[in-house]
Parts: C-alpha cells; structure tokens; sequence
C-alpha cells in the first residue's frame, strides 16, 4: 500500500467527524478477494482501514492508509483520544496480544471505534473494526 500510515502515528486528540464502513475487492495473492473496510474521519483527514481476509478462518489489519473515499457517515465533531493497545480484553482470552487502536469519546469516555488485528500471538488472528455510536456522548441517556 503506497500511502500506508503507521497506526501508532494516529494517537493522541483529534476531531472524529464520520465513520463508514464497506467491503472491497483486493488483490491478495492474484486473486481479488473480499475485504473489509472502514473509513474514519479525523481532524478532516479521511483514513480507511483494510482487512488482510488470509485464508478465511484468519484475518488481520493489512494498513491504515490516508484515502481519497467520500465518507457517507458524517455526523458532529467529537473530540478523541486515541490510544493503543497490545493486550486483548475478553475474559475468556487470558491477555492474549493485539495491535489495536482504541478511539474513545472525551466526553461520555466510552469507546466508539477500534481498529486492528486481535489474538496476534495465536493461529487465528481476528480483524477488527468496531463502531459503536451509541457511545457518543450525545447518544447517551440521561
């Protein structure tokens, strides 16, 4: 991917205006496969996530590049932090190892995205690209 972006480098605050998400035909190994996608907005600069499909039992985050796509979700400015992760939440994973940015709403401090590549260190690597709006703080009953 030639404007590939290293994930880390998106950590710290920024402004999420819209998230959408999408499959897409890629190449992979000569063959063009289905990938997952998913397309965020920071501080105006549109980044799209693609999956690595591997052989269809694994996956795992293939890049973060910077993207030309019209994002079709686009809702009010809210401020983030990103973080990084690299061990797993699940109670039943132990703290498996993962390469996961967490986007979390400064506001209510609830994660609304994460992207990248679950259960690193074990044979079934997992893609992951989770959008939560429900946890903008907008969003959140009183």
């Amino acid at each position: 991917m030639d404007n590939s972006i290293d994930m880390k480098s998106l950590v710290g605050k920024h402004v999420l205006t819209g998230v959408d998400e999408e499959n897409r035909k890629i190449e992979h190994w000569g063959d063009l496969e289905d990938c997952q996608c998913i397309n965020f907005v920071l501080d105006g600069i549109t980044y799209t996530a693609i999956e690595d499909p591997d052989d269809g039992y694994r996956s795992s985050l293939d890049g973060i590049i910077v993207s030309l796509d019209k994002v079709r979700n686009n809702f009010p400015p809210v401020e983030v932090i990103v973080s990084y992760r690299t061990k797993g939440e699940s109670d039943w994973d132990d703290g498996n190892e993962c390469d996961i940015l967490d986007v979390v709403d400064v506001k209510s401090g609830k994660r609304v995205l994460e992207i990248g590549t679950d259960n690193t260190d074990d044979y079934y690597p997992c893609f992951v690209a989770n959008f939560t709006p429900e946890n903008f703080y907008y969003n959140q009953t009183q």
